[in-house]
Protein backbone atom coordinates (compact mmCIF):
# COMPACT_ATOMS: atom_id res chain seq x y z
CA UNK A 1 0.00 0.00 0.00
CA UNK A 2 1.06 3.23 -0.81
CA UNK A 3 0.01 6.72 0.25
CA UNK A 4 -1.06 9.77 -1.66
CA UNK A 5 0.45 12.09 1.55
CA UNK A 6 2.58 11.00 4.34
CA UNK A 7 1.10 9.84 7.03
CA UNK A 8 1.04 11.17 10.38
CA UNK A 9 2.90 10.19 13.06
CA UNK A 10 0.57 7.62 15.58
CA UNK A 11 -0.02 9.89 18.69
CA UNK A 12 1.13 7.72 21.73
CA UNK A 13 1.58 8.00 25.55
CA UNK A 14 4.71 6.72 27.72
CA UNK A 15 4.38 3.90 30.36
CA UNK A 16 6.01 4.31 33.74
CA UNK A 17 8.57 2.46 34.02
CA UNK A 18 9.48 1.38 30.21
CA UNK A 19 10.39 2.81 27.14
CA UNK A 20 7.42 1.29 25.71
CA UNK A 21 4.53 3.88 24.30
CA UNK A 22 0.61 3.40 24.56
CA UNK A 23 -0.79 4.19 21.02
CA UNK A 24 -4.01 6.28 21.14
CA UNK A 25 -7.01 5.16 19.25
CA UNK A 26 -9.89 8.00 20.48
CA UNK A 27 -10.37 10.55 23.71
CA UNK A 28 -13.22 10.55 25.13
CA UNK A 29 -14.23 12.73 27.84
CA UNK A 30 -16.90 12.71 30.58
CA UNK A 31 -18.64 15.91 30.93
CA UNK A 32 -19.59 17.07 34.78
CA UNK A 33 -19.34 13.90 36.61
CA UNK A 34 -18.23 15.53 40.03
CA UNK A 35 -21.23 16.33 41.66
CA UNK A 36 -19.37 19.91 43.18
CA UNK A 37 -17.93 20.51 39.30
CA UNK A 38 -21.88 20.14 37.87
CA UNK A 39 -23.05 22.63 40.50
CA UNK A 40 -20.01 25.27 39.92
CA UNK A 41 -21.08 24.91 36.63
CA UNK A 42 -24.53 25.65 37.41
CA UNK A 43 -26.23 21.92 37.51
CA UNK A 44 -27.18 19.71 40.31
CA UNK A 45 -28.18 16.08 40.25
CA UNK A 46 -27.01 12.89 38.79
CA UNK A 47 -27.79 13.70 34.95
CA UNK A 48 -27.25 10.72 33.20
CA UNK A 49 -23.81 11.02 31.54
CA UNK A 50 -22.90 12.40 28.41
CA UNK A 51 -19.29 12.89 26.64
CA UNK A 52 -17.63 14.90 23.84
CA UNK A 53 -14.22 13.48 22.21
CA UNK A 54 -10.92 15.40 21.61
CA UNK A 55 -8.63 14.62 18.55
CA UNK A 56 -6.33 11.69 19.56
CA UNK A 57 -3.07 13.92 18.43
CA UNK A 58 -4.27 16.66 20.94
CA UNK A 59 -2.36 14.32 23.69
CA UNK A 60 0.44 16.52 24.91
CA UNK A 61 2.69 13.43 26.59
CA UNK A 62 5.03 14.27 29.59
CA UNK A 63 7.39 12.02 30.29
CA UNK A 64 7.90 11.10 34.73
CA UNK A 65 9.93 13.46 36.40
CA UNK A 66 9.94 16.34 33.11
CA UNK A 67 8.03 19.75 33.29
CA UNK A 68 5.95 20.13 29.92
CA UNK A 69 5.08 22.66 28.02
CA UNK A 70 1.97 23.69 27.13
CA UNK A 71 1.21 26.40 24.42
CA UNK A 72 -1.11 29.02 25.31
CA UNK A 73 -3.78 28.71 22.53
CA UNK A 74 -5.37 30.99 20.51
CA UNK A 75 -8.91 32.72 20.59
CA UNK A 76 -8.93 32.84 23.61
CA UNK A 77 -8.40 35.05 26.98
CA UNK A 78 -10.13 32.41 29.04
CA UNK A 79 -8.34 29.12 29.50
CA UNK A 80 -9.16 26.62 32.46
CA UNK A 81 -7.29 23.66 33.59
CA UNK A 82 -9.42 20.54 34.62
CA UNK A 83 -7.61 17.91 36.45
CA UNK A 84 -8.74 14.26 35.67
CA UNK A 85 -7.98 10.77 36.01
CA UNK A 86 -7.64 8.79 32.54
CA UNK A 87 -8.55 5.19 31.70
CA UNK A 88 -6.62 3.71 29.08
CA UNK A 89 -8.60 1.06 27.46
CA UNK A 90 -6.37 -2.28 26.67
CA UNK A 91 -9.06 -4.46 25.31
CA UNK A 92 -12.08 -3.28 23.07
CA UNK A 93 -15.81 -3.90 23.20
CA UNK A 94 -19.43 -2.54 22.82
CA UNK A 95 -22.30 -2.67 25.66
CA UNK A 96 -19.71 -3.89 28.08
CA UNK A 97 -21.45 -4.13 31.69
CA UNK A 98 -19.97 -2.53 34.49
CA UNK A 99 -19.45 -6.00 35.91
CA UNK A 100 -17.28 -6.58 33.38
CA UNK A 101 -15.51 -3.33 32.74
CA UNK A 102 -12.50 -3.05 34.54
CA UNK A 103 -11.11 -6.24 32.71
CA UNK A 104 -10.80 -3.78 29.70
CA UNK A 105 -8.59 -1.77 31.40
CA UNK A 106 -5.09 -1.35 30.35
CA UNK A 107 -3.95 1.04 32.66
CA UNK A 108 -4.56 4.62 34.49
CA UNK A 109 -2.96 8.11 33.87
CA UNK A 110 -3.12 11.82 35.26
CA UNK A 111 -4.48 14.01 32.59
CA UNK A 112 -5.75 17.33 32.04
CA UNK A 113 -8.99 18.66 30.24
CA UNK A 114 -7.34 22.34 28.84
CA UNK A 115 -10.81 24.53 28.13
CA UNK A 116 -10.88 27.54 26.08
CA UNK A 117 -14.01 28.33 28.32
CA UNK A 118 -15.19 31.30 26.76
CA UNK A 119 -15.10 29.98 23.17
CA UNK A 120 -16.99 27.30 24.85
CA UNK A 121 -19.79 29.15 26.64
CA UNK A 122 -20.06 31.08 23.23
CA UNK A 123 -21.02 28.04 21.61
CA UNK A 124 -23.19 27.04 24.22
CA UNK A 125 -25.41 30.42 24.00
CA UNK A 126 -25.74 29.82 20.04
CA UNK A 127 -27.35 25.95 20.95
CA UNK A 128 -23.77 25.24 18.44
CA UNK A 129 -21.31 22.24 19.30
CA UNK A 130 -18.31 23.43 21.53
CA UNK A 131 -15.39 21.63 20.16
CA UNK A 132 -13.72 24.32 19.48
CA UNK A 133 -13.48 24.95 23.06
CA UNK A 134 -12.41 21.66 23.86
CA UNK A 135 -10.61 20.07 20.83
CA UNK A 136 -7.97 22.06 20.20
CA UNK A 137 -4.20 21.34 20.07
CA UNK A 138 -2.02 19.72 22.76
CA UNK A 139 -5.87 20.73 24.91
CA UNK A 140 -4.91 16.99 26.59
CA UNK A 141 -1.70 16.86 28.39
CA UNK A 142 -1.13 13.92 29.84
CA UNK A 143 1.29 11.70 32.63
CA UNK A 144 2.74 8.39 31.81
CA UNK A 145 0.66 5.60 31.85
CA UNK A 146 0.42 2.97 35.01
CA UNK A 147 -0.35 -0.34 34.12
CA UNK A 148 -3.85 -0.78 35.93
CA UNK A 149 -2.29 -3.64 38.36
CA UNK A 150 0.27 -1.32 39.70
CA UNK A 151 -1.90 1.44 40.18
CA UNK A 152 -3.16 0.46 43.70
CA UNK A 153 -6.64 1.50 44.62
CA UNK A 154 -7.44 3.90 42.29
CA UNK A 155 -11.33 4.16 42.74
CA UNK A 156 -10.04 5.93 46.24
CA UNK A 157 -7.41 7.67 44.87
CA UNK A 158 -7.07 11.97 46.28
CA UNK A 159 -6.32 13.93 43.06
CA UNK A 160 -5.41 17.43 43.14
CA UNK A 161 -3.89 20.10 41.25
CA UNK A 162 -1.58 23.04 41.80
CA UNK A 163 -1.08 26.42 40.02
CA UNK A 164 2.36 27.71 41.08
CA UNK A 165 2.10 25.89 44.28
CA UNK A 166 -1.16 26.70 45.59
CA UNK A 167 -4.50 24.52 45.44
CA UNK A 168 -7.15 24.72 42.83
CA UNK A 169 -8.36 21.52 43.02
CA UNK A 170 -8.34 18.74 45.53
CA UNK A 171 -10.99 15.64 45.89
CA UNK A 172 -11.17 12.09 45.59
CA UNK A 173 -11.93 9.54 43.01
CA UNK A 174 -14.99 8.58 45.28
CA UNK A 175 -16.69 11.76 44.32
CA UNK A 176 -17.38 10.64 40.88
CA UNK A 177 -20.91 10.36 40.03
CA UNK A 178 -20.20 8.31 37.03
CA UNK A 179 -17.38 5.74 38.68
CA UNK A 180 -14.95 3.99 36.48
CA UNK A 181 -16.99 0.99 35.72
CA UNK A 182 -20.49 2.57 34.88
CA UNK A 183 -18.99 5.43 32.38
CA UNK A 184 -17.13 2.78 30.28
CA UNK A 185 -20.92 0.56 30.35
CA UNK A 186 -22.51 3.90 29.27
CA UNK A 187 -19.95 4.81 27.09
CA UNK A 188 -19.15 1.31 25.11
CA UNK A 189 -23.17 1.53 24.35
CA UNK A 190 -22.79 4.31 22.58
CA UNK A 191 -19.54 3.64 20.36
CA UNK A 192 -17.20 0.30 20.31
CA UNK A 193 -14.78 0.97 22.67
CA UNK A 194 -11.00 -0.07 21.07
CA UNK A 195 -7.74 -1.27 22.52
CA UNK A 196 -6.03 2.70 22.43
CA UNK A 197 -8.80 4.31 23.71
CA UNK A 198 -8.51 6.95 26.76
CA UNK A 199 -11.52 8.27 28.95
CA UNK A 200 -10.54 11.42 30.60
CA UNK A 201 -13.30 10.62 33.57
CA UNK A 202 -14.03 14.14 34.79
CA UNK A 203 -13.01 16.86 37.11
CA UNK A 204 -13.69 17.68 40.53
CA UNK A 205 -14.82 21.75 42.06
CA UNK A 206 -11.78 24.53 41.88
CA UNK A 207 -11.77 24.89 37.50
CA UNK A 208 -10.51 28.21 37.14
CA UNK A 209 -8.46 30.18 33.77
CA UNK A 210 -4.11 30.07 33.88
CA UNK A 211 -1.82 32.39 31.92
CA UNK A 212 1.28 32.29 30.35
CA UNK A 213 4.04 31.33 32.53
CA UNK A 214 1.94 29.74 35.29
CA UNK A 215 3.31 26.45 36.83
CA UNK A 216 0.27 23.61 36.91
CA UNK A 217 1.46 20.43 39.18
CA UNK A 218 -1.53 18.14 39.45
CA UNK A 219 -1.24 14.49 41.04
CA UNK A 220 -3.32 11.40 41.89
CA UNK A 221 -2.37 9.16 44.54
CA UNK A 222 -0.48 6.11 43.02
CA UNK A 223 -0.48 7.43 39.46
CA UNK A 224 2.65 9.96 40.31
CA UNK A 225 1.97 13.72 38.99
CA UNK A 226 2.09 15.64 35.86
CA UNK A 227 3.60 19.14 35.93
CA UNK A 228 3.72 21.97 33.12
CA UNK A 229 4.26 25.27 32.64
CA UNK A 230 1.57 27.70 30.11
CA UNK A 231 4.13 29.05 27.02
Amino acid sequence: MSYVITPPPQASVPVVGTADRFPVHRIYCVGRNYEEHAKEMGFTGREPPFFFMKPADAVLPVAAGDTGTLPYPSLTSNLHHEIELVVAIGKGGKNIQAADALQHIWGYAVGLDMTRRDLQGEMKKQGRPWSIGKGFDASAPIGPITPAAQAGDVANAAIWLQVNGTDRQRSTVTQLIWNIAETIEHLSAAWELQPGDLIFTGTPEGVAAVVRGDVLEGGIDGLGTLRLTVA
